[in-house]
């Protein structure tokens, strides 16, 4: 299996440091809203890649964390009124809802920041004690760049270069001593949680938080790291200097990064107004169409988002399930059970496009190539079943389609059918919950109708709906 790794800048055959094993690490999202689609993406596109690596039969330890302390939850949670564990938990709730949606299957651990605030002070004591690391006078503790020498080396970027384009920030007083060295302890705010330390109360940095996680649950040297083209720097660059300065191992054999979402060749952002979360999505499709469009272009590649995409992936989804459901039909009215030697051959005929599936993704997990494999099985499918032939022979085409879509978190059985009569009765108990102001039982049923096709329209003249 060759991975492209950012590291290097070149693709690399995978070896795993322990064999048969994968440690692998997925930056989550910080939970102060709901997810948006660009969260969306490494969520997809890493989950396809770990169900890859375990179809081929590997022991995949699959750490993805959620940041609940960050300035953005305080700031939510100081304009509800109420307090930060209050945000991160709904949020996290809510993350949860949508990754079921889009079938990402939950992480070996989903560690949450707040609960590993100890190994986070150790870590910081450790590069002090080193010298990689000082405190100042307000109780700030910052992390020495010009010490680690490989600094940069993940981006890229010249040390520097980097530094010297930060030489009109003034450095006053007890404060950092070079413009370019990063925040791992921050000193309490009126209002804000904060943590007993040998420096003060206060809460640890981002960086230093996944670099903790990471050690806890999988070690201090790890396959594979992960995430967004967005997080290369700072993010990850701090994330090794941390690790590596105070482990002196190295931190991450092999980085992977998907790159950026766009929206109708625009980059993402409320103020355009086009912003768009995962559950806005799944107010118009079943969020299996938003996974198969993202597992339609290689993880690397910049991903165009928009309604026309969208609704090419969902023609293109109804493809797939329509095959899977006309060999169903078909093996239900089949009267012959035992396959013929013609249909032995003909099954021996779908063994070219599995290898070309694994050839895909064993190319630094190229989805892409991997559905079109799954569209010319299709094909073949389709033009080599009939009501004539045996049970058995249909059962094997159908197992072979729907594992190939597993491992891409493809779902081809169709959805239950909802009659009209169980819809008008679940929106009058949404409205009804509304009246009570149970709007968490409201949103509830919203949900469920979505993921099963059911899109509910808000209007004044009432509630309408429709199947997707």
């Amino acid at each position: 299996m060759k991975i492209y790794n950012t590291l290097t800048r070149q693709k690399e055959t995978f070896t795993p440091i322990e064999e048969g094993k994968v440690r692998m690490y997925v930056c989550g999202p910080t939970v102060y809203n709901l997810i948006h689609i660009g969260n969306a993406r490494p969520m997809i596109v890493f989950d396809a890649f770990r169900r890859y690596m375990e179809y081929k039969g590997y022991e995949v330890n699959y750490v993805t964390n959620f940041t609940d302390v960050d300035d953005k939850i305080i700031k939510k949670a100081q304009e509800e009124g109420v307090e930060a564990s209050e945000i991160s938990s709904r949020y996290i709730a809510e993350c949860k809802k949508d990754m079921e949606g889009m079938n990402v299957r939950p992480a070996t651990v989903h560690p949450l920041a707040t609960e590993e605030i100890d190994g986070m002070i150790e870590m910081i004591s450790v590069l002090i004690e080193k010298g990689y690391a000082y405190a100042v006078a307000d109780g700030t503790v910052y992390f020495r760049t010009g010490k680690f020498a490989p600094y940069g080396k993940l981006s890229h970027k010249n040390p520097e270069d980097l530094q010297a384009g930060h030489r009109d920030i003034k450095v006053t007083g007890e404060l950092k001593e070079e413009p370019f060295d990063f925040v791992l302890w921050k000193p309490k705010k009126e209002g804000e949680p904060a943590w007993k330390s040998p420096w003060g109360e206060g809460r640890p940095g981002w960086h230093i938080e996944c670099s903790v996680m990471s050690k806890k649950y999988l070690g201090e040297t790890i396959d594979i790291h992960a995430g967004g083209e967005d997080l290369i720097f700072p993010h990850h660059e701090n994330e090794i200097a941390q690790s590596e300065a105070a482990s002196g191992k190295e931190f991450a054999h092999y980085w992977m990064h998907n790159g950026f979402l766009n929206i109708d060749n625009r980059k993402m952002s409320k103020s355009v107004g086009n912003f768009f979360t995962v559950r806005e999505i799944a107010q118009k499709y079943d969020l299996q169409v938003l996974r198969f469009f993202m597992l339609s272009a290689h993880y690397r590649s910049p991903l165009n988002f928009s309604a026309e995409l969208m609704e090419a992936a969902k023609s293109g989804l109804e493809r797939i399930c329509t095959a899977a459901e006309q060999i169903e039909r078909l093996q239900k009215v089949s009267d012959r059970k035992e396959m013929t030697a013609e249909e032995e051959e003909l099954y021996a005929g779908t063994e070219q496009f599995r290898e070309k599936f694994e050839a895909a993704m064993e190319d630094d997990c190229n989805t892409a190539d991997a559905v079109s494999a799954i569209f010319e099985l299709v094909k073949y499918i389709n033009t080599n079943v009939s009501a004539e032939q045996s049970g058995s022979y249909l059962r094997k085409l159908y197992d072979r389609l729907k594992t190939l879509c597993d491992v891409l978190g493809i779902r081809i059985e169709l959805k239950e059918e909802v009659l009209d009569g169980e819809i008008e009765k679940l929106i009058q108990e949404r409205q009804d919950a509304r009246k009570n102001k149970d709007f968490a039982r409201a949103d509830q049923i919203r949900d469920d109708l979505a993921q099963k096709g059911i899109i509910l329209k808000d209007t004044r003249e009432g509630v309408t709906w429709k199947r997707a």
